[in-house]
């Protein structure tokens, strides 16, 4: 495989045309054609089906594409942390960011990663994992902060644990169903509950299936926003399950409250998360840096909503 193989394939799936692709890379249809043929033909494989309305992958074509992202943004980033060293260029950094720490601890981050690093062009997304993990498979992600739970994540990714939070079922204030006491006293409402692709069994068992609660699948929604979630709880009465210090965020238009449940869930790990084999550049360390600072300033500090938040937060370093 050649790199303007690669190139060509990523820019017709992006595009879902060759005559797109062509302008992409600034090419003729015939050179990105040549190109998408030879590489079938190194393979022995079909990558393409095409069509008078375009074109769309193959199931090879599929898995290719995913290496070749990954490829092509390894070898993009490798490049512009040369030249920045060379003082040539600018760096991105793209990073997922888990809500809860968005509403505690990105701020601080985010400040005194501009005054050390003040020329890297800094992307962040809402990083509910159903959204990360994509995203890091490809390389469009740099790294992630947040929760790794299903088996299948643990082999693919890598995580460096950092602290590990209390979480809790969440209602509204005001819920009809707020003075529950166990689990099984909630099968019968709607629930909203984030989750990646794979991760949806790990979580039900997590959350009922091993308390013997029995639920109707149907009534699960998944969101794949923090601001799904709050619209949902707060406007559709549904229940969810999120770190607990969700409940006292100001953003929340409307109280939430955390039920007090017989059923208990153990503490979830707080993590760097990053593809397997994969490095950080420096960069990315010095955004984990700046973002480890930031909680331990909190974590020793003696006022109240600092002290409140670390009633639910166990720094681990």
């Amino acid at each position: 495989m050649k790199l303007h193989q690669l190139q060509a394939l990523v820019a017709s799936a992006e595009a879902g045309s060759i005559r797109g692709a062509a302008r992409t890379l600034g090419l003729s249809q015939a050179a990105v054609t040549r190109a998408l043929r030879e590489l079938e033909t190194s393979q022995g494989l079909p990558l393409l089906v095409r069509a008078t309305e375009g074109i769309s992958l193959t199931e090879y074509g599929k898995v290719l594409l995913t290496h070749a992202k990954l490829a092509l943004n390894q070898l993009s980033r490798a490049q512009n942390e040369l030249a920045r060293l060379r003082g040539r260029s600018e760096e991105r950094l793209s990073i997922g960011i888990t809500p809860w720490i968005t509403l505690t601890f990105l701020t601080e981050t985010v400040l005194s990663f501009r005054q050390r690093m003040p020329n890297v062009r800094l992307e962040l997304f809402e990083s509910l994992m159903a959204v990360a993990q994509p995203l890091l498979r490809t390389g469009d992600m740099d790294f992630a902060i947040g929760p790794l739970h299903s088996s299948a994540a643990m082999q693919e990714f890598a995580c460096e644990p950092i602290l590990t939070y209390e979480t809790a079922i969440l209602v509204r204030d005001g819920h009809p169903r707020q003075a529950c006491r166990s689990i099984h006293d909630l099968l019968d409402q709607d629930w909203v509950l984030n989750f990646a692709r794979d991760g949806r069994e790990t979580l039900l068992e997590y959350l009922f299936y091993r308390h013997g609660a029995m639920i109707d699948e149907q009534r699960i929604v998944r969101a794949q926003s923090l601001g799904m979630q709050q619209i949902l709880v707060e406007n559709a009465d549904m229940c969810t399950w999120c770190p607990a210090i969700i409940a006292a965020a100001p953003s929340f238009r409307i109280p939430l409250r955390a039920l007090s449940l017989k059923e208990r869930f153990e503490p979830i790990g707080l993590s760097i998360i990053t593809r397997r084999n994969g490095t950080l550049s420096s960069a990315a360390r010095c955004f984990v840096e700046c973002l480890l600072q930031a909680i331990r300033r909190h974590a020793r500090s003696a006022r109240k909503e600092d002290v409140a938040l670390f009633e639910t937060l166990t720094l681990l370093a």
